[in-house]
Formats: structure tokens, C-alpha cells, sequence
């Protein structure tokens, strides 16, 4: 089965595909859709949608998992945030895919063996993982985990 796991974000929306057989994983692909902080918003929206479009379009996922939002001290970065996250959702929701949720501590704790990782553990820990895998950045690593943390926590169908 092949799982899209995504990372929202105005500036830089990170995803990664990988295939799950039983406890077995492999990568497929990552990416990051980065957006002209300059650009109009609706532009920067519409770019993310877009290019989350193409690449469901290109792998054909048979679901989709996303970290659920958690808010910023900073209710603008939260709003935006929330922003791409709707894009995020709605280009897999156009496709007809569904998006499973989970708590970023469970994601990090799926992968890293604890909660509290910072994004550098988790980095590390998807090159051991997913061994000789060249990851397009930290948020393409972080969607990559997202993903694998849905192979091991979703229900299975």
C-alpha cells in the first residue's frame, strides 16, 4: 500500500511516499513545495494545492496521513498554518483520498522511540530507516515520518 505522509506549511510543505507491506516499509518518493513568501497569499495557497495535486496525481496513494495542528504561541502563525493544512487536505480530499490524523508526539515516538525528538532525531532516525534515501529537507523528512508512523499506527484496510 502506498501511504502519503504530509507535512503543511506556508513557506515549505514537505511530503514523502513510501510503501507499507506488513511491517515491511520502503521509500518511493519525497518532496518539498516551497512558496514565494513575496506572493499573494491566495497564490502561495494555490501553489501548495496545486503541488500536492500533482504529486497524488504521479503516486496514486492509497491514503494519505498528516500530523494533526497544534497551535503556535503565535495565533498568525497558527492561522497560516492551518491555511496550508486545509489546502493539504483538500487536494487529497479532490482525489478521493482519505488523511488519517495523529498527534505530533505520537508520530515522533512512532519513529524516534520518544515524544519529545527534536526534528534533527527524526532526521536521523529516517536515514536509518529508510537507508540511502536522499530526503529533499527537513520537512520532506518529517512528512516521511508522518507516513511511517501511519504504516505502523492506522488501522489496517
Amino acid at each position: 500500500m502506498l501511504i502519503l505522509g504530509l507535512d503543511p506549511s506556508l513557506s515549505s510543505t514537505g511530503w514523502g511516499v513510501i510503501r507499507s507491506e506488513g511491517a515491511r516499509i520502503s521509500h518511493i518518493a519525497n518532496g518539498q513545495i516551497k512558496t514565494d513568501a513575496g506572493a499573494p497569499m491566495a497564490a502561495r495557497l494555490a501553489a501548495i494545492q496545486s503541488g500536492i495535486a500533482a504529486v497524488i496525481a504521479e503516486h496514486r496513494p492509497a491514503r494519505a496521513a498528516a500530523e494533526e495542528i497544534f497551535v503556535n504561541k503565535n495565533p498568525q502563525s497558527t492561522l497560516k498554518l492551518a491555511q496550508a493544512r486545509g489546502c493539504v487536505l483538500a487536494a487529497c480530499g479532490a482525489a478521493g483520498i482519505a488523511v488519517n490524523e495523529h498527534a505530533a508526539r505520537l508520530v515522533k515516538k512512532a519513529v524516534t522511540g520518544t515524544g519529545a525528538a527534536e526534528k534533527q532525531q527524526v532526521a536521523a532516525m529516517i536515514k536509518v530507516l529508510l537507508p540511502g534515501v536522499a530526503v529533499a529537507g527537513s520537512d520532506a523528512a518529517d512528512a516521511l515520518a508522518v507516513a511511517i508512523a501511519d504504516a505502523h499506527l492506522a488501522p489496517k484496510f
